[in-house]
C-alpha cells in the first residue's frame, strides 16, 4: 500500500501506532446523525451531554470505590472515604447551594443537558442518597471491622471497660467541660446559631420536678481530636469525641434527666459573591465577604437515623429546610475525620513511603562545575518536571530559591494561586524583594476556600516590598507561570517556568503535575506581555506561542481540533488525546463530536467531571474517554495533536470547561522539544494503558472499572511512574 504523505512531509504511519487500523488514503465521509437530537443542532444538544454535577457525583462514586476496594490498603481505604466525605462537604457547599440559589431566584435556567433547577436538585439527591448510605453502612459494618482486627479500634463508649470510661471522665472535666456550652431552645432561648461543618448533639431533657421535656443543642468542639485516645490499652484505640461528651451529660444539665440525644452535622452555603466589586478594593470586600460566608444558608443536615419524627421536624424547620436537605444515616456522622486515622504510624497498612526523586538534569555530578546554577541547567535546552515522581523542592522551588539569591537576577515575576502556610515560595519571594530584585506577585484571593490564607500571605509580601496585584474583577487568575529576568554579559535573559500544579510544596508531594522550564525567546517575550497584562493596563490580544485564556485560548483549541478534522477529510490518520481534570464546555463538545464523526479518534483521560457521551455510533464512536482515580490526585493537562504526523503537544493550567475558558486566566504552552514531544506520548500511552486505576465511561454515562484480560500483568500508571525513579516500586 501506498501511503499518502502528509503536507510536511513527514510518514503519518510513523505516529499512528496506537490509532485503531484506518486506511489513510480512504477519504472518509462525515457520519451525521440526521434525528430531532442531532448534536450539531443548537435546540438538541443536551441529548448529548452528561450533567456537570451528576457527572461530579460519578466521580466521587469512583473515589469511594477505591475505599471499598479489598485491593487497597486498609487505612488508605480510611482515607479514601475520608476524601469522599470532604468532596461531598464542598459539593454542598459550592454546587448544591448554587444551584438552589437560583431556584430560590426564580431563575429560569436550563442545564446543557436540559434539566431544569429543580429537576436537577432531585436528580443529585436520588444520585447521592445510596452512595452516602453504603459509605456509612460498609464502614460500620465491614471496615470499622477490618480496622478493629488489624489494631486500630475505633470503639463505642459503651464498649470499653470502666477503667478506661473513668480515664474519658476525667478527659471530659479537664479538656471538654471548661470549653462546652449547652443552649436551651424554648421561648426564652431561642434557635442557636450552628457553623458550618459543626457537629452537634441535639440533648432531650426533663426537669424531674415538672416533668417538662426540653430541647437543647451541644456543640462538639472541633478544636479537639475528634477520636480521642484510649492510654494503657492496645496502641491505637480511640473512643469518638461526641459519645464521650453524651456520655457525661449530667455534668452539663445539672438535676435533669437526659433522657436521649442524637447527633447532627450541617452544611451551609460557602460561595462568595464578589463579582460586582471593584479590585482596588478586593481585600475589605473579600474579608467582609468571608465573615458573611458563616452565615450562608444551609443546604443539607446529615443526622442520625434514629433521632424521634418530632425532634426531627424540629430541626428542619428551625435550620429553614426542607426534607431533601436531610440526610438520614447510621452511625458516625463527618466521616472526613478519618483521614487522621488514616495517617497512624502503621506502614504495613498504608501505601509504601513514597520520597520524589532529582530530576536527571538537576543530580549533581562530580566535577561538573558547569552546573553551579539552575540557570546554567535550563540553557542547555528545555526539560520537563513530572511532580510528585520527580522533587518539586529540587525544581521549582529551587528555580525560585536560587533567583531570590542570584546577584545577576533583576526580576521575579510570578502568579499565585494556592500556596500552603510558611510557604518556601513565598520566603523566597520575600528574600528576593530584600536584596533588592524587582519581585511582581499576582495572588490569586478568589481561590476557593484558600481566601483567608492567600489574603495573608498577600499582605506579607507586600510588608516587604513586593509588588502585589490581585487580578480581575470578574476573572479568577489560575495560571501558573513564573518569569525571571537575569543579566548575562550585556544583555538580559528570560528564564521560566510554565506549569500544570500550584506552587505548593505540600499538594506537590500528593498532585500528580507537569512543568516545563526554558529560556526560549518567544516564551519569554510572550510571558512578560502576559504579566503586563496582569499587573497593568496591557491588552494584548496576540500571542506568539502561548494559549491564553480568555485572549485566545478558546479559539486557538476550536482551531486544533478542525485541523485534525480536516487532515482526516484529506485522507490523513488523525488523533487526539487530552488529559485534564474535567471537560464541560459545550462547544468544545461538539467539535470533538464533529471530530469523531469524520474518523478522528480520540482518547481523553478526564478525572473528575466528563460530559461528553462517548461510543454512540454514528456520532462519538471514536471518542474513549477513562478516569484514573489512585493514590496521586491527576492533575496535570496535556493536548496532544498528531497533525498529520508532525505532532504537537500543549500542557497548562486550564481544563475545558467555561470557567477555564472565558472566565479565568489561563495558559497553555505548546512544548516543541522533540524529546519533550516523545516524553508527554509516552506519558499519555502509559496512563491509557493503565489496567488497575483507568475507569472506561460508557455511553450511559456509567463507569467500569479496568482489570487485567487473562494472562495480561496488572499495569497501575502510577506505579509504573514510581518505578521509574526507584526500582523497589516496580
Amino acid at each position: 500500500m501506498t501511503t499518502k504523505k502528509d503536507p510536511s512531509k513527514k510518514n503519518a504511519e510513523a505516529n499512528s501506532e496506537n490509532i485503531p487500523e484506518i486506511n489513510p488514503e480512504k477519504k472518509i465521509k462525515p457520519v451525521i446523525v440526521e434525528s430531532p437530537q442531532d448534536p450539531l443542532k443548537e435546540d438538541s444538544q443536551q441529548t448529548y451531554l452528561f450533567n456537570r454535577e451528576l457527572s461530579w457525583v460519578a466521580f466521587n462514586k469512583r473515589v469511594l470505590s477505591e475505599g471499598l476496594d479489598s485491593r487497597t490498603p486498609l487505612l488508605e481505604r480510611a482515607k479514601f472515604f475520608a476524601i469522599f466525605s470532604t468532596n461531598l462537604d464542598e459539593f454542598f457547599m459550592v454546587r448544591v447551594a448554587r444551584v438552589k440559589k437560583k431556584l430560590a431566584e426564580q431563575l429560569d435556567t436550563v442545564t446543557d443537558d436540559g434539566l431544569s433547577l429543580a429537576q436537577q436538585l432531585q436528580e443529585i439527591r436520588k444520585a447521592l442518597e445510596p452512595l452516602v448510605t453504603m459509605q456509612h453502612e460498609f464502614f460500620e459494618n465491614t471496615l470499622r471491622a477490618e480496622l478493629f482486627n488489624h489494631g486500630v479500634k475505633l470503639l463505642d463508649y459503651k464498649d470499653i471497660d470502666s477503667k478506661h470510661q473513668d480515664y474519658l471522665k476525667n478527659y471530659f472535666k479537664e479538656k471538654l467541660f471548661p470549653v462546652l456550652t449547652p443552649l436551651a431552645v424554648d421561648p426564652a432561648h431561642p434557635f442557636p446559631y450552628i457553623s458550618n461543618l459543626s457537629l452537634s448533639l441535639v440533648v432531650i431533657v426533663r426537669d424531674p420536678a415538672t416533668q417538662e421535656e426540653n430541647f437543647a443543642r451541644v456543640k462538639v468542639p472541633n478544636i479537639l481530636p475528634r477520636f480521642v485516645k484510649i492510654p494503657e490499652t492496645d496502641k491505637h484505640t480511640f473512643v469518638p469525641l461526641e459519645q464521650v461528651i453524651a456520655n457525661n451529660l449530667e455534668h452539663l444539665f445539672s438535676g435533669m434527666e437526659i433522657l436521649n440525644y442524637y447527633p447532627f452535622r450541617i452544611t451551609r452555603d460557602a460561595e462568595l459573591d464578589i463579582e460586582d466589586e471593584e479590585a482596588d478594593d478586593l481585600i475589605s470586600v473579600l474579608q467582609e465577604e468571608l465573615r458573611k460566608q458563616k452565615f450562608g444558608p444551609v443546604v443539607r443536615m446529615e443526622i442520625s437515623k434514629d433521632i424521634p419524627t418530632a425532634t426531627r421536624l424540629h430541626l428542619i424547620t428551625q435550620l429553614g429546610i426542607s426534607e431533601d436537605d436531610v440526610y438520614d444515616l447510621s452511625g458516625l456522622l463527618g466521616l472526613g475525620d478519618l483521614m487522621s486515622l488514616a495517617f497512624l504510624p502503621t506502614p504495613q497498612y498504608q501505601d509504601p513511603p513514597w520520597k520524589s526523586v532529582t530530576h536527571p538534569r538537576l543530580r549533581e555530578e562530580k566535577g561538573d562545575a558547569e552546573k553551579s546554577n539552575i540557570f546554567d541547567i535550563i540553557r542547555e535546552g528545555d526539560f520537563l518536571v513530572h511532580h510528585p515522581y520527580q522533587s518539586f523542592t529540587t525544581t521549582v522551588q529551587r528555580f525560585i530559591e536560587e533567583a531570590a539569591l542570584d546577584p545577576n537576577v533583576l526580576a521575579i515575576k510570578q502568579t499565585l494561586y494556592r500556596t500552603s502556610g510558611d510557604s518556601p515560595i513565598v520566603h523566597a519571594l520575600i528574600s528576593a524583594a530584600e536584596n533588592g530584585k524587582q519581585v511582581a506577585v499576582l495572588v490569586e484571593l478568589k481561590a476557593r476556600f484558600d481566601e483567608a490564607n492567600n489574603i495573608l500571605w498577600a499582605k506579607k509580601l507586600e510588608n516587604a516590598g513586593v509588588h502585589v496585584v490581585y487580578g480581575f474583577k470578574n476573572l479568577k487568575t489560575h495560571t501558573k507561570t513564573a518569569l525571571v529576568v537575569r543579566r548575562e554579559g550585556d544583555r538580559l535573559v528570560r528564564y521560566m517556568h510554565i506549569g500544570t500544579g500550584n506552587y505548593n510544596p505540600k499538594t506537590a508531594r500528593f498532585y500528580s503535575d507537569l512543568g516545563i522550564f526554558s529560556n526560549r525567546d518567544d516564551l519569554g517575550a510572550d510571558l512578560t506581555d502576559l504579566f503586563n497584562y496582569l499587573t497593568g493596563y496591557s491588552r494584548q490580544t496576540e500571542y506568539r506561542k502561548l494559549l491564553v485564556a480568555p485572549v485566545n485560548m478558546r479559539d486557538k483549541f476550536l482551531q486544533l481540533i478542525q485541523r485534525e478534522i480536516d487532515h482526516q477529510k484529506n485522507g490523513y490518520p488523525s488523533y487526539i488525546i487530552a488529559k485534564m481534570n474535567s471537560l464541560v464546555d459545550p462547544e468544545i463538545i461538539t467539535a470533538l463530536y464533529e471530530a469523531s464523526q469524520v474518523g478522528v479518534n480520540i482518547d481523553l483521560i478526564i478525572r473528575g467531571i466528563c460530559c461528553i457521551r462517548p461510543r454512540v455510533k454514528g456520532l462519538s464512536d471514536r471518542i474513549r474517554v477513562i478516569s484514573v482515580i489512585g493514590r496521586f490526585l491527576e492533575h496535570s493537562r496535556i493536548f496532544y495533536f498528531s497533525n498529520g504526523g508532525s505532532e504537537q503537544v500543549y500542557i497548562g493550567s486550564a481544563d475545558w470547561m467555561p470557567r477555564n475558558l472565558d472566565a479565568r486566566v489561563e495558559v497553555i504552552t505548546p512544548v516543541e522539544e522533540v524529546s519533550l514531544v516523545k516524553e508527554l506520548k509516552q506519558i499519555l500511552e502509559i496512563v491509557l494503558a493503565d489496567n488497575r486505576q483507568a475507569w472506561d465511561l460508557q455511553a450511559d454515562g456509567t463507569y467500569v472499572q479496568r482489570v487485567p484480560k487473562d494472562g495480561e500483568p496488572e499495569m497501575s500508571s502510577q506505579k509504573h511512574f514510581m518505578s521509574q525513579g526507584r526500582p523497589e516500586f516496580a
